[in-house]
């Protein structure tokens, strides 16, 4: 037999694996978003693009697409002795986090320049892990194709805000007020 592991034994790896990465890409996307988020004064008196979907699409498209990354990084990681799996693993976990930063660097310090700058990073970084995951397992890069297109289309819609709202980058927008009661 020359098989390092039967079809059942690498099933039960991916499903390990997916138990693990799913809801951890789930938990990390849920907390990041709640270090910054669309509820503050700031961001409400920002003038919004015309392709600003309704805030509810945000979380469940979010929601379906961690499910997605977290079964494409499943997939990689359940392919043990695949070549360029490690490389693989290791620049999908910086380009996570750079996904990770972002709510914080556009709603939390509010700077919209920044946080353009920082989906341009996610794009190139997403692009190299998608190429990455192709030579491990053909599969965890189509997952992806979804997730590529949703940050094209927040980038576009980040270069919206900053066009429509100049002055309010870094945190300074006309009329904003924030109240605070002791």
């Amino acid at each position: 037999m020359n098989m390092l592991a039967s079809r059942g034994q690498l099933r039960a790896s991916f499903i390990r694996w997916a138990l693990f990465t799913v809801p951890l890409c789930v938990l990390l996307g849920f907390v990041a978003g709640q270090l910054g988020g669309p509820d503050t004064a700031w961001f409400q008196q920002l003038e919004k693009p015309g392709i600003y979907p309704e805030p509810k699409w945000f979380g469940i498209v979010w929601t379906i697409l961690y499910v997605m990354i977290g079964l494409s990084v499943a997939i990689v990681a359940s392919a043990w002795g695949a070549r360029g799996r490690t490389a693989a693993l290791w620049v999908f976990a910086v380009h996570f986090a750079l996904n990770l930063s972002w709510s914080y660097v556009f709603f939390g310090a509010q700077q919209i320049s920044g946080a353009l700058m920082l989906l341009g990073a996610i794009v190139v970084t997403l692009l190299v892990v998608i190429a990455l995951f192709w030579r491990v397992r053909r599969l965890a890069a189509l997952l992806l194709l979804p997730y590529l297109a949703w940050v094209c289309f927040a980038t576009a819609l980040n270069y919206q805000f900053l066009q429509l709202n100049p002055d309010a980058d870094g945190g300074y927008a006309e009329g904003a007020v924030e109240r605070v009661r002791i």
